[in-house]
This record gives structure tokens, C-alpha cells and sequence, in this order.
């Protein structure tokens, strides 16, 4: 079975920094996508970064420019950097991993705060 663990989440100021970390117990190539999601209180979980198997990435319009996704395939880990950060970034943020055909795994979160 498939573990996601995330780390690195905590206490900032706006406009600080925070790295998050994720470790899959396999070869991340083996996933099609590897994702970050956040989920603040009373709203939808939602999509804000995702690194295809090739190393493609994209954003979620409201972090573009200020997250970064990367990766280090040797370790099986996923990275998000967040900076210049608001106090709307302030969520549990999940890892996820997709493998087709159906297959989707989740992490158990990082609470990340943001105060203002």
C-alpha cells in the first residue's frame, strides 16, 4: 500500500516561507501526477500545484508565482516552497498521487497557518 507523508507545515508571518515536503514509499515515477492540495475551513479542497511523471507543473491561479513545485526522484519526494505568503494560503495542505487507472492516494495533511 502506498504512503504519502508530509511535512514542513507550522506558524508563519504573511509574507514568510514555508517548505513542504512529501514522501511517497515508492518510485514516484510510478505515479502519473503528484499533487498538492489545501483545504481551508468551510470550503472545498482544492487543487494548487501538480508535477506530471515527465516534470511538468502547474498552479492554481491564486499561488502561481509565489509556490514552486520540484521534486527529487532520488528520495521519492515531492517538495512544495511557498512564499510571499497570505493569510488566505493558511489550509491543511494534502499530498496526493495518481496512478492509472484509478488509483489515487492521500496523505494525512499539514496544517500550514498563515498570521497577518
Amino acid at each position: 500500500q502506498v504512503q504519502l507523508v508530509e511535512s514542513g507545515g507550522g506558524l508563519v508571518q504573511a509574507g514568510g516561507s514555508l517548505r513542504l515536503s512529501c514522501v511517497a514509499t515508492e518510485t514516484i515515477f510510478s505515479f502519473s501526477t503528484m499533487n498538492w492540495y489545501r483545504q481551508a475551513p468551510g470550503k472545498q479542497r482544492e487543487l494548487v500545484a501538480e508535477i506530471t511523471s515527465y516534470g511538468a507543473t502547474t498552479y492554481a491561479a491564486s499561488v502561481k508565482g509565489r509556490f514552486t513545485l520540484s521534486r527529487d526522484t532520488a528520495k521519492n519526494t515531492v517538495y512544495l516552497q511557498m512564499n510571499t505568503l497570505k493569510p488566505e494560503d493558511t489550509a491543511v495542505y494534502y499530498c496526493n498521487a495518481r496512478r492509472p487507472p484509478g488509483s489515487i492516494y492521500w496523505g494525512q495533511g499539514t496544517q500550514v497557518t498563515v498570521s497577518s
